[in-house]
């Protein structure tokens, strides 16, 4: 039995670089520091690097992890050991709650939203669809609107830099409800059920890309009056 707590500060500024986020994990797991160097990389990857408020960055971003081997329990050595990936995903787990944690923070924030970015060629491709989408004060502020605005999301894929992109395979998603497939509007969409969607406090925007076989899974907020008034008072 091993314990895994942590603790995270960001609010706003998150991305790139994790910007002004700071977070600290800990356990009492026994992790020789080599394998723990090369999981906190991993790890980062997995949660604190798919998040962003608002897509600006500042000077003094870490992440840390400790292991303190207090468990006495036998050294972790190497990612077959029989303890790694349990201990390895019990670490995670506690990081992406933490990552999730911010986005809900985030400045003004109203809404937490999930991007899903599915058959993309490669992992970075995936992840320029999905940063896109993110970072796009028209679509964010859509998503505060409660907006389902199918042409901004459209837009900012089509704004993400893949040149080849054939816009006629791609299919999005508002939570379960298909709203564009072949080019266009899904035959079956109704206005009232993105409405209905776009009203909610948590939603998944699934794109398919039909390119590849690659995935992504993003985090991100609205942006709202609040985050505008936060940034624009603070200093007076």
């Amino acid at each position: 039995m091993i314990s895994v707590t942590g603790i995270a500060k960001g609010a706003g500024m998150i991305r790139p670089n994790m910007a002004t986020m700071l977070s600290f994990v800990a356990t009492d797991a026994n992790i020789a520091p080599d394998l723990l160097n090369k999981w906190t990389k991993e790890i980062a990857d997995n949660s604190f690097n798919r998040i962003t408020v608002d897509g600006d960055t500042s000077t003094n971003d870490s992440f840390l992890i400790i292991a303190t081997g207090k468990s006495g329990l036998p050294e972790i050595s190497n990612d077959n050991d029989p303890a790694a990936a349990s201990v390895k995903a019990a670490i995670t787990e506690t990081a992406l709650e933490l990552a999730k944690a911010i986005v809900r923070d985030g400045e003004g924030a109203t809404k937490f939203i999930t991007i899903q970015i599915d058959q993309a060629m490669s992992v970075e491709e995936a992840r320029k669809v999905g940063y896109s989408i993110a970072h796009s004060p028209l679509v964010k502020t859509a998503f505060f609107a409660s907006d389902a605005n199918l042409g901004r999301l459209l837009c900012a894929i089509g704004n993400s830099g893949i040149k080849d992109l054939d816009t006629a395979k791609v299919r999005m998603f508002l939570d379960s409800v298909l709203v564009v497939e072949n080019g266009g509007r899904a035959e079956l969409y109704q206005e009232e059920d993105g409405a209905r969607v776009m009203a909610k406090p948590e939603i998944t925007v699934r794109v398919e890309l039909n390119r590849g076989e690659q995935s992504v899974v993003l985090y991100t907020c609205d942006l709202s009056h609040d985050y505008v008034s936060i940034n624009a008072d603070y200093r007076s």
